[in-house]
């Protein structure tokens, strides 16, 4: 049989990964696609760079366009990234009938319906193992393996240079910025991180799970978003002490209606405390970790490198086998880009954060006089939020000169959020509160 063609656009980190893997692996990967995958074709701005890969084994050329054009090409595999150049190009391999390999989760996040649309049109796959969580197969998990399955919720780390920071801070009892600066030296973060740290990589990968595990648009517009830049060691510290680790955590969950909350879908990235019994809550440095939930199965967990050359392209090399074995196939009777057949999608509800319902990290920094437990704790009451724990200890940090000043931090049951953010407004506007109320999700996860 003869090979599948590859034209690779993009010869940066994890496509020279995927060429030297592929090379490397060869014979073992002819033998699991029953065909000989090669390739053939890599364009490159830095032609320099992908002929010193390449050498002599694939042609090489600067202009991405070239290598789609060519009609020997079966397979395109977009390493590029971004949402710009990167979207016309696999729109364009598309148009040619071409099949598409892809790792770049912010495209399909934010243009992923109009990709699949075009790729159901023109009869052919767009694959994205890569996509999400490196070289942990979660997108073949949800898709395949949990297929019989009603997803209740998934919860991941799934970006490895927040769970690094974290992890450091937590370890060495340092601050996020002494934290990151460790993590640019190592290599783990950019010059600038910002994509990561503030919680958009996390969140284009959730769009993407979030997807598949619901059979619903891939809408990044409508997810909540935060990162861990104004995370402090105090409250890493406070958290241990509890019980509890904080993870970035992108979360995805089936919501039936109950009392004060309405049905939908929740997708939302933040700092979590999490219980330091689950596995997940122990996953350090820059691994990556997804948990998911179906009614069936259980509890799931799926574990490893979340980025890397190699790791993202076995990834890569996983869809290529995938097409080596299905590119003949009835396109009606592939697996489906999300998992649910085309017509069978729904447009549920993604709810605001205000209509999502969890339970609560707060720490106050009040004023240590009489009286100030009893104000916050019935404001509380008053907004029917109950406390599951209390914890009182000399202030940590900031606070008014020369106040005499303690650090309140209580853990409270699960509550909707729109009904904690008035209690936290109310609790705020006391005079005793010296400083902002930092307020962080918790999650059980059991």
């Amino acid at each position: 049989m003869k090979p599948i063609q590859v034209g690779l656009l993009g010869a940066g980190v994890v496509g020279s990964g995927t060429f030297t893997v592929l090379k490397r692996n060869q014979e073992e990967i002819r033998r699991r696609a029953g065909r000989e995958i090669r390739i053939s074709h890599v364009a490159d701005l830095d032609t320099a760079r992908a002929r010193a890969l390449v050498g002599d084994a694939a042609e090489v050329v600067a202009d991405a366009r070239a290598v789609i054009a060519r009609p020997e090409i079966d397979v395109i595999v977009e390493l590029i990234g971004g949402t710009g150049i990167a979207k016309t190009l696999v729109l364009e391999a598309i148009e040619a009938g071409k099949h598409v390999v892809t790792a770049n989760k912010a495209l399909l996040a934010v243009h992923g319906t109009e990709i699949f649309a075009a790729a159901r049109d023109k009869g052919v796959v767009v694959a994205f193992e890569a996509a999400v969580a490196g070289g942990i197969p979660i997108i073949k998990a949800l898709r395949e393996g949990l297929t019989a399955n009603r997803i209740e919720w998934i919860a991941g780390i799934i970006n490895g240079t927040t769970n690094f920071i974290l992890s450091e801070m937590r370890a060495k009892g340092i601050d996020f910025a002494t934290a990151l600066a460790e993590a640019q030296r190592l290599g783990y973060a950019e010059a600038d991180p910002s994509f990561d740290i503030n919680g958009t990589d996390a969140a284009h990968k959730a769009t993407i799970v979030s997807a598949i595990a619901f059979g619903v648009p891939v809408q990044f517009a409508k997810a909540h978003v935060e990162g861990i830049a104004e995370l402090q060691a105090a409250d890493i510290a406070y958290a241990e002490q509890l019980g509890y680790r904080i993870k970035l955590l992108a979360i995805t969950r089936r919501r039936d209606a109950t009392a004060g909350a309405p049905a939908g879908i929740e997708l939302r990235v933040h700092p979590t405390l999490v219980p330091t019994e689950r596995l997940i809550a122990n996953v350090e440095g820059a691994m990556n970790a997804v948990l998911v939930q179906g009614d069936a199965v259980g509890t799931t967990l799926y574990y490893g490198k979340g980025a890397g050359a190699e790791p993202t392209a076995s990834a890569v090399i996983a869809d290529l086998v995938d097409l080596a074995r299905l590119a003949s196939a009835d396109p009606d009777h592939r697996v489906p880009h999300l998992a649910f057949q085309p017509a069978a999608m729904q447009d549920l509800a993604v709810l605001s954060i205000d209509e999502v319902v969890t339970s609560f990290y707060l720490r106050l920094q009040v004023a240590d006089v009489a009286g100030v437990l009893a104000r916050v704790t019935g404001i509380l009451a008053e907004h029917d939020i109950s406390i599951d724990a209390l914890l009182q200890r000399p202030a940590a940090i900031g606070g008014h000169e020369g106040a005499a000043r303690t650090d309140v931090i209580i853990l409270t049951h699960d509550t909707v959020e729109g009904r904690m953010t008035k209690a936290i407004a109310a609790m705020q506007a006391l005079p005793t509160v010296l400083a902002k109320i930092v307020r962080i999700r918790k999650e059980d996860l059991g």
